[in-house]
């Protein structure tokens, strides 16, 4: 059989339908699925379509469209490479495949919506090339991370696993606040720290570790203490906060200003064999202080340097923090919003639990004007 021959008995077998029609069922809730690779990608995509080229199709269907049952919609340039991957996909049991006549170049002489997606650069394709051949990732959620802002609280235990990973993974700011400095107890737990630096504020110990990690992602350096008068000018220019502080006034104040500026907060916290993080959306509800609408009584929740610390717990929040701030970024997978994931060390065990918002809170309950910033070390401690 010759190739026409071949195309000309998948027309006969395989619906193939206007790029309105297309367009229609698209938006009645069916997949589109782009097979053209990611060069040709990078030249215009139908809005809403999802980029899948043909190389690696048949591998990665299923994780797109895992009911074999559910309809699905093929493009390519000129309408043959999609009756060849529906074949494909009819040989792998998906059932009703369609394949848009004309693909994407009739799709644009109609005049139907199509984007220019955003997409890495050729170092990123490189340095990044194991996630961005993830299709929940891809090339566009790549470029989202290299576009995004995020300020880590801490360069401590929680902070220094969140910041080398975030780094790693291509967020393109990362703005580290702390205004210790290192000592040689921290080293057990702060990775990014190193003994040399012994005696260098936290920030820039960092700043050197990070630069080495990934020269492509830019360190901002803010050696301060936070506090509640230059809070909401330091949130503002960032886009997710992740919260790796050890102590309960600035996790409120962390919690109070992500309300009022509508950013997402990701908390984390360790003691002894134990670890929990959760994720507080972007002003919305619940946030922290539906978790904890109090703080505990003063020595109830002693620090690290007098409970002690695994160094081996925060290296596994702090992922998971980094884990969530590149959920908030790109958009993939469930968030832990509403909810608290805790982690036991001694039994090796993770627990989820709901956090459900309260109605009555005076941040983050709708309709609630800000009640402002408070005295937060006197609120923490029982005044």
């Amino acid at each position: 059989m010759t190739v026409e021959q071949h195309l000309a008995a998948l027309r006969a077998a395989i619906p193939e339908i206007t790029p309105r029609q297309a367009q229609a069922l698209l938006r009645e809730g069916m997949p589109l699925v782009d097979v053209r690779e990611t060069e040709e990608h990078a030249q215009g995509m139908a809005e809403g379509a999802l980029a899948l080229g043909r190389s690696f199709l048949e591998l990665r269907i299923g994780e797109a469209v895992p009911d074999t049952g559910t309809p699905v919609l093929l493009m390519c340039g000129s309408g043959t490479r999609s009756l060849l991957a529906a074949d494909d996909l009819r040989r792998l049991g998906y059932r009703d495949v369609r394949s848009v006549a004309g693909g994407f170049t009739r799709w644009k002489e109609e005049g139907l919506a199509w984007t220019l997606p955003a997409m890495a650069d050729a170092d990123a394709r490189i340095r990044y090339a194991r996630q961005i051949a993830l299709p929940e990732l891809g090339e566009a959620g790549q470029a989202a991370l290299q576009q995004a802002r995020v300020l880590i609280i801490g360069a401590g235990g929680l902070g220094s696993p969140a910041a080398l990973y975030l780094a790693a993974a291509g967020v393109g700011t990362l703005g580290l606040v702390d205004d210790d400095r290192v000592e040689r107890s921290n080293l057990h737990r702060q990775v990014l720290h190193r003994d040399d630096r012994v005696g260098q504020s936290k920030t820039a110990s960092a700043q050197a570790t990070l630069n080495a990690l990934n020269p492509k992602v830019r360190v901002e350096l803010h050696h301060l203490r936070l506090d509640a008068a230059q809070v909401e000018s330091l949130f503002a220019d960032y886009d997710v906060i992740v919260d790796g502080s050890d102590n309960f006034p600035t996790r409120y104040l962390v919690n109070d200003a992500c309300i009022k500026l509508g950013l997402p907060n990701v908390y984390g916290a360790v003691q002894g064999f134990e670890g929990q993080v959760a994720v507080f959306g972007a002003g919305g509800q619940p946030c922290y202080r539906c978790l904890f609408p109090e703080p505990p009584p003063p020595g109830a929740a002693p620090p690290c340097s007098e409970a002690g610390v695994l160094g081996v717990v925060p290296g596994v929040i702090g992922l998971l923090q980094a884990l969530e701030a590149m959920k908030c970024i790109a958009g993939f997978g469930a968030s832990l919003q509403g909810r608290l994931l805790r982690f036991d060390a001694l039994r090796m065990r993770f627990r989820t639990m709901s956090v459900p918002a309260d109605a009555d809170c005076p941040y983050c309950a709708p309709g609630r004007a800000f009640p402002g910033y408070s005295d937060y070390a006197a609120f923490c401690a029982g005044a």
